[in-house]
């Protein structure tokens, strides 16, 4: 349904995670028997998630404990891990930093070089650890370092950015052409991010084997206020699984939706599983462990941009370990902690056994759902009053 925003501008309306509730179905399962695996491409993790590509999340020791606890982290190979030799100093300045100067400094200390050489010993740290090594890099520079992200034997590889389209078009420079890249690039490839089904189809049709969701929800991006541009997640998986349907239906292929950011709570997890994500891409949460690299803060890919920074730093606090973050024990009931027994409990709950089959899940718009008979919760500033 398209509402008119003015005489010859209409616009559908478009729906966050707060703004939906998943129904119970039927049938109730035992939470052992409830599966929430995830396979892509030849390697399967028993955790649908990857942990994302910023540097306040993922350092390659990082990488290889979310990886030993069934997940997949993705490294930033235009980071801080490829610019410094020894990161950690530029580390304990960004969390030192007041808020006022955060911005300006950190264009400054992201203004040092990548460095070829670090680039292969990062990803060769991650395989050493005995983990799927997933690292990214952006559009503009994946022909310059793709030779040496195959000659440190990468196991997938992420081109990222706010927005990634299957047709750059530039009159100053070649772009990339992914239709081209992709198909013949020898290991898998993930790409995005996208909002829209055509944007996301698109990408799928470039042999991707799957593709970011998410343009603007994360917990330290701006770019919805600098840019203007974004779509509520729960829409934008929607659509996005949509366009993965039609892509099936063409070609025989599956590609895998990765819903990227905005999403805090193992509810939030579920919910864009429901919505028709096959796995989660989260950072800020993440964060929060005590082994992340960001010293209690987190901050996007585009923060420290030379020209028009999009992206906060945040202060995330660091409260517990990683195993206890992504699942558990949980000491806390508001649902950041333990996030994927929360996801494996929800599925339980609503009787589902497997991810494809949660994302039938019926759902509802429910505005109400975070507030209705929680009025002490509110009040007190505890549980979902928070």
């Amino acid at each position: 349904m398209e509402f008119e925003i003015g005489i010859g501008k209409t616009a559908r309306r478009a729906y966050g995670f707060d703004e939906v509730a998943i129904v119970p179905s039927r049938r109730t399962r035992d939470p052992e028997d409830v599966s929430i695996a995830w396979e892509i491409d030849a390697y399967t993790f028993g955790l649908p998630m990857m942990a994302a590509a910023m540097d306040a999340a993922v350092s390659p020791g990082t990488a290889v404990e979310v990886g030993k606890l069934g997940g997949l982290a993705c490294l930033n190979l235009e980071g801080l891990w490829t610019r410094y030799e020894d990161p950690d100093p530029i580390y304990d300045e960004i969390a030192g930093l007041p808020d006022d100067k955060a911005t300006r400094r950190m264009q400054e200390l992201y203004a040092e070089p990548i460095r070829e050489d670090l680039i292969g010993r990062r990803i060769q740290e991650i395989k050493a650890g005995g983990v799927v090594a997933c690292a990214s890099l952006t559009p503009q520079r994946v022909e310059r370092y793709a030779k040496l992200v195959l000659e440190a034997e990468l196991d997938i590889l992420v081109i990222q950015g706010t927005v990634v389209s299957g047709e750059h078009v530039s009159s100053q420079h070649e772009p990339l052409n992914l239709k081209e890249f992709v198909p013949s690039f020898d290991i898998p490839v993930i790409v995005g991010g996208c909002a829209s089904y055509a944007t996301a189809l698109h990408l799928m049709r470039t042999g991707a084997v799957g593709v970011l969701v998410g343009v603007g929800p994360g917990n330290a991006c701006t770019s919805r206020g600098v840019l203007g541009v974004g779509v509520p997640q729960a829409t934008a998986i929607a659509d996005a699984a949509a366009a993965r349907r039609e892509h099936q239906h063409e070609t025989g292929r599956y590609c895998h939706v990765i819903a990227d950011g905005g999403m805090r709570t193992g509810g939030d997890i579920a919910k864009a599983i429901a919505c028709g994500a096959d796995a989660v891409m989260i950072g800020s949460p993440l964060t929060r462990s005590f082994e992340a690299p960001g010293r209690g803060y987190h901050w996007g890919m585009a923060t420290f941009h030379p020209t028009l920074p999009r992206g906060a730093r945040v202060k995330t606090r660091q409260v517990a370990s990683l195993r206890e973050i992504m699942v558990g024990p949980a000491h806390e009931n508001d649902g950041t902690f333990n996030l994927f027994g929360a996801l494996a409990t929800s599925m339980a709950t609503t009787g589902y056994e497997t991810i494809k089959e949660f994302q039938k899940a019926e759902l509802v718009i429910a505005p109400a759902i975070k507030t209705e008979g929680k009025t002490y919760q509110t009040q007190q500033r505890v549980g979902m009053g928070h």
